[in-house]
């Protein structure tokens, strides 16, 4: 490893445990703090900030998704709702998926 990936390893966990904190300060259940764990060790909040994201959004959502997650900042809000979607978990979808594929003459019994 290189003393530059060393370093911006360093400093993107520095920035995971700083949202975590900050996630976890809230009295959340640790949905914020994990979904940003994640994306921190797939390398997915290293790097500079350079890419800017806008939009406009109804006013109640976002004065409710605040409320939920304890993030003031509109940008942290924004990282968080897309690590969350980036690392998402799609077990549930693989269920439901899954559903039928298991013939009706399959013995169960033991």
């Amino acid at each position: 490893m290189t003393q530059t990936t060393i370093s911006r390893s360093l400093k993107a966990a520095k920035q995971v445990k700083t949202s975590a904190r900050h996630a976890t300060r809230s009295g959340r259940d640790g949905r914020f703090e994990d979904a940003l764990s994640i994306a921190g060790q797939q390398g997915l909040l290293s790097g500079s900030r350079t890419l800017t994201v806008r939009g406009r959004m109804p006013s109640l959502l976002v004065e409710q998704a605040k409320k939920k997650t304890g993030i003031q900042s509109d940008s942290k809000l924004l990282e968080v709702a897309l690590a969350n979607i980036a690392v998402a978990d799609d077990y549930a979808e693989w269920l439901l998926a899954q559903r039928g594929t298991v013939s009706r003459d399959l013995d169960l019994e033991f």
